[in-house]
């Protein structure tokens, strides 16, 4: 069955009209001398263009009266061709321009909210939703911007112009012609509301495309490995067909509203023009008039059909802002202070945990932390151990603040973290994953990702004490060798030893390992053992680990089960105890086990 979007449609906000673009009213600001001179090049266009009927008609007219002023009137007309081309193409480049760095702000402004966001908005969408959102929407909102505003804003001139000199050339007939208006605007606003909700659909289950191709392409080799490539397959293209489902109902509407008002219009003016032919046989007009009101009744009716197919697109646009905006005014659950205190640096490395009850807000029936209080001093290094699910990581995240407690408080130097301003006091923090993320980028890069201003000299010292030099060095560029998308050209082990190396690069009091060493064979294992024994040295570190040989040397370890510290000291202490340290150090050590 096709996955739906994450958020359900009938639970999101509905575009109900293009008020929703009034999103872009922060982006369009700072440009306005900019629009100001698109506007004045759009105005010059079809100001020209209203007055070629004009020119038309004396042309006409002075055949029938012999000739006169001829030449004049077709030199006239080349100047208004050189306006017009001249106007048209200034508006083009001004109003693609506009459009284009519009976008580019729009993309930026989302990009750097989602980037800050904390994990738990993650849990709630899918990553390739919001590539969707950024790339997919905001192409709508260019070609909003960068055609059909400007294409709108010109019809509804010549539209209002033409029905002007339309009352000009002759009131009986343009009376007529007004009457067609309401039987035009009638169905664009029963068709209309189908069709917003049909764009706002569409754009939904693209981005639900958008996501299962992200997750299913992010996990390849696991889908291969488990050949769930042929139901990967049917999923993608299940999602992939309702967005096509959708689209084709919101084209087939949007064509058949075309149709309507196109039909409408011209029926009408057909007939209004039936009567003006009897009106120049009975002499009561000129052929030159009936000529220039032709031409402005043309001019109209294009006009109404060009608004009626880019009022889709104005709906479409509205959907993506709406979309756009949402990211923008997404409520995060971590927030920097207003007033944040200031975390003295170089930070000690005390670390504190009071009270702590925590429950993920994906599993919120499921306690991940119950009433924890722990005190770690600086310099010491400490291992957290226990069955998978114990608690182990969640400490790592509260204390980087992923995530804020829901009960008690987390300190780092004394300083509660929901008082500190996040990028400041993650500047006394290195951490290594369990799963090291790889850029696609050369190794080095990688390695400097931990402090980006350091020399390729300090960089390579890194990768040494990480033990990772003798591998990076006989890499095809050596430390220059691009990696590849999430370092596919490199194996377990060796992109464990370069995010070591990453943060052995940060320098910070603080050091975090979560199953730092899980993917390394034991001679790689003991050489970065021995590289994280000298880190400690000069450091608070924390070490979560399932391998109890990696953590014999903490200065304490803690027991975690069920979210609590059930027991703490010394390897040899816990294992004289007894207790579940015991039984997992027995599993392990006699058996050779995994405490999983």
């Amino acid at each position: 069955m096709a996955r739906r979007p994450q958020t359900p449609l009938e639970e999101r906000p509905k575009t109900r009209r293009v008020a929703g673009l009034r999103g872009l009213a922060p982006f369009l600001a700072p440009y306005r001398g900019l629009a100001l001179a698109t506007l004045a090049a759009l105005v010059l266009t079809a100001c020209v263009t209203l007055i070629l009927p004009v020119a038309a008609r004396r042309v006409v007219d002075s055949f029938q009266s012999g000739g006169e002023l001829l030449d004049e009137y077709f030199l006239a007309a080349h100047i208004i061709a050189i306006l017009l081309a001249v106007g048209t193409a200034t508006r083009y480049w001004l109003v693609t321009r506009f459009g284009e760095r519009v976008v580019s702000d729009i993309r930026k402004a989302v990009f750097d909210r989602v980037i800050g966001l904390s994990p738990a908005f993650y849990e709630k969408i899918l990553t390739g939703e919001i590539i969707s959102r950024i790339t997919t929407d905001t192409t709508l909102i260019q070609s909003l911007i960068g055609s059909s505003v400007s294409v709108a804003l010109r019809n509804i001139l010549i539209l209002a112009g033409g029905l002007f000199m339309l009352l000009l050339t002759s009131a009986k007939l343009t009376g007529l012609v007004l009457l067609i208006v309401p039987l035009v605007i009638v169905p664009i606003i029963v068709m209309g509301r189908r069709l917003r909700r049909l764009s706002r659909e569409n754009q939904d289950w693209i981005a639900s495309s958008s996501g299962s191709a992200s997750e299913a392409l992010s996990s390849v080799q696991t889908v291969q490995a488990f050949t769930h490539e042929p139901r990967t397959r049917s999923a993608f293209s299940e999602v992939t067909e309702k967005a096509f489902t959708v689209a084709s109902a919101r084209i087939t509407m949007r064509a058949v509203m075309t149709a309507v008002v196109i039909f409408l219009v011209f029926a009408g003016i057909v007939g209004v023009l039936w009567i003006g032919a009897r009106d120049v046989r009975e002499g009561l007009m000129s052929v030159g008039e009936l000529v220039q009101f032709v031409i402005y009744a043309v001019m109209v009716a294009a006009a109404v059909g060009a608004l009626s197919e880019i009022w889709g697109e104005l709906l479409r646009a509205a959907g993506a802002t709406e979309r756009l905006v949402e990211l923008l005014g997404a409520e995060d659950q971590v927030r920097d202070p207003e007033r944040p205190e200031a975390l003295p640096m170089p930070a000690k490395g005390a670390i504190a945990f009071e009270n702590v009850t925590f429950h993920y807000p994906s599993r919120p029936e499921m306690s991940a932390l119950d009433n924890v209080s722990l005190a770690i001093a600086p310099g010491e290094t400490v291992a957290l151990v226990g069955p998978s699910g114990a608690g182990k990581t969640t400490i790592i995240q509260l204390i980087l603040r992923f995530y804020d407690p829901e009960t008690g408080r987390v300190t780092i130097d004394g300083h509660d973290l929901r008082r500190l301003k996040r990028a400041e006091f993650r500047r006394a923090l290195a951490l290594v994953p369990q799963d090291p993320v790889i850029f696609a980028t050369t190794a080095r890069e990688n390695i400097r990702f931990g402090r980006p201003e350091a020399s390729d000299a300090e960089v390579e010292a890194a990768a040494r004490a990480a033990h990772a030099l003798d591998f990076l060095q006989a890499l095809p560029q050596g430390f220059d060798t691009y990696v590849g998308e999430r370092g596919v050209m490199l194996s377990g082990g060796q992109k464990q030893r370069i995010a070591i190396a990453r943060a052995i690069l940060r320098d910070a009091p603080i050091l975090l390992l979560d199953e730092a060493t899980s993917a390394l064979d034991a001679a790689s294992e003991r050489a970065v053992q021995a590289a994280v024994d000298e880190m400690r040295a000069t450091r608070t570190t924390l070490i979560v680990a399932h391998r109890l040989a990696t953590v014999k040397k903490a200065d304490r370890i803690l027991v975690f089960d069920h979210g609590r510290i059930v027991a703490q000291g010394t390897h040899e202490s816990l294992v004289a105890e007894g207790g579940l340290y015991a039984e997992l150090a027995r599993l392990q050590f006699t058996t050779g086990g995994l405490a999983d």
